[in-house]
């Protein structure tokens, strides 16, 4: 009798163990930073980071890449589709408090992330599946790589997009060196250097979205995509269209850039920085002023090292370009204007970095040429 009613107490307290555990699971599920889901025929990818605007995490790549590589392989996942939780962004970029406070005292993760975070950019760079991004709200940095080297990107009225790294001491990373140079003209050159923000319908226009549908329809769209079986491109394109087709909102509304398009390209067609700089001085109108003031406020080590990546970029594959801004990424932990450029921008605020070296003159180009050179060993290997 005794011997029962041990054994009862037991596999009582081990049912309530299993249901503490489930429990935990659950709720952990519910604050994870990224949900991976099978919904439909399709793979689905969620950003859950509202309150921080989806910022790209390093166990966040951790997870992606897998599941990535499994749902390429997988006869049951038709399509994969990745969307930001909340409304407010898709993904602004990544974690990179996180890698200033490692490079601070040496950590590993300023080596780790940015091999992972380029080695998951290649991943969606070439996967064999239709993939489609709902870059709905802020989509920058991080959230470029995460978007533009797949298939499909969508925008919508919310979507606002920019390359902002040259006001951090960093670059235009994650493939900007490759996807940026091939935009019309000398538009991406003109986007990695002053950081220029592009909202809603001009996100497609400019050629960084594929697609304009307005944020009410995306979860009808969602829908209708996950319900797609065996889609070519072809499919997912046609579903795509008709869902833009009945998007009219903005579609008189002009491009930003649009009476500007002939500057861009005349005054940003240089040799080098200080030749674009001269441009803009000497044009006097008040769009080049604009744009000289703005360049005067990067790091000019940044501005240089952007220069050149779009340069060699325009005319590299994709894993080239991952390849040489992995070199880039160890010069920027290395120096110094990324570590000012996070102080002055995400921890304290002041927006009034002290850059090193704090002009372009001083940016020599063995400075330059170090940047880009040869990892060895540590190079990225994908």
């Amino acid at each position: 009798m005794a011997l029962r009613v041990l054994k009862t107490a037991l596999s009582l307290r081990s049912l309530c163990r299993l249901q503490k555990m489930q429990a935990h699971l659950m709720s952990s599920n519910a604050g994870a930073e990224v949900l991976l889901e099978r919904v439909g025929n399709a793979g689905v990818i969620t950003l859950n980071r509202p309150k921080i605007l989806n910022a790209l995490s390093f166990p966040m790549i951790r997870q992606i890449y897998p599941q990535l590589k499994k749902w390429e392989k997988d006869s049951e996942t038709d399509i994969v589709i990745i969307k930001g939780a909340g409304d407010k962004a898709f993904c602004a970029g990544g974690d990179i408090r996180s890698i200033s406070d490692a490079g601070k005292v040496g950590d590993p993760l300023t080596q780790d992330f940015f091999r992972e975070e380029y080695t998951l950019n290649n991943a969606i760079g070439t996967f064999k599946k239709p993939y489609v991004a709902l870059i709905n709200g802020i989509t920058m940095g991080a959230g470029f790589g995460l978007s533009v080297h797949g298939r499909f990107r969508v925008a919508t009225e919310k979507t606002l997009f920019a390359m902002p790294e040259t006001a951090i001491g960093l670059f235009p990373d994650v493939g900007g060196g490759y996807f940026l140079p091939r935009l019309q003209g000398k538009l991406g050159l003109f986007l990695a250097l002053t950081g220029f923000r592009l909202r809603g319908r001009d996100v497609q226009r400019a050629g960084v979205a594929t697609h304009f549908v307005e944020s009410e329809k995306l979860s009808a769209l969602e829908k209708d995509l996950v319900e797609l079986k065996s889609p070519s491109v072809g499919d997912v394109a046609q579903v795509l269209n008709t869902y833009q087709e009945q998007s009219t909102l903005d579609a008189e509304k002009p491009f930003a850039l649009q009476q500007h398009t002939e500057a861009i390209d005349r005054l940003f067609k240089a040799s080098s920085v200080e030749e674009i700089l001269e441009n803009l001085q000497k044009d006097g109108s008040d769009f080049a002023q604009k744009q000289a003031e703005t360049l005067a406020k990067m790091s000019p080590t940044s501005l240089k090292l952007a220069f050149r990546q779009m340069q060699m970029g325009a005319s590299m594959s994709l894993q080239e370009v991952l390849v040489m801004e992995y070199r880039l990424s160890q010069a920027c932990m290395r120096g110094h204007d990324f570590y000012e450029g996070v102080r002055a921008v995400i921890i304290d605020k002041d927006q009034n970095p002290k850059w090193k070296p704090s002009t372009l003159a001083e940016v020599t180009e063995q400075l330059v040429e170090e940047s880009f050179r040869s990892l060895g060993e540590r190079e990225l290997r994908l």
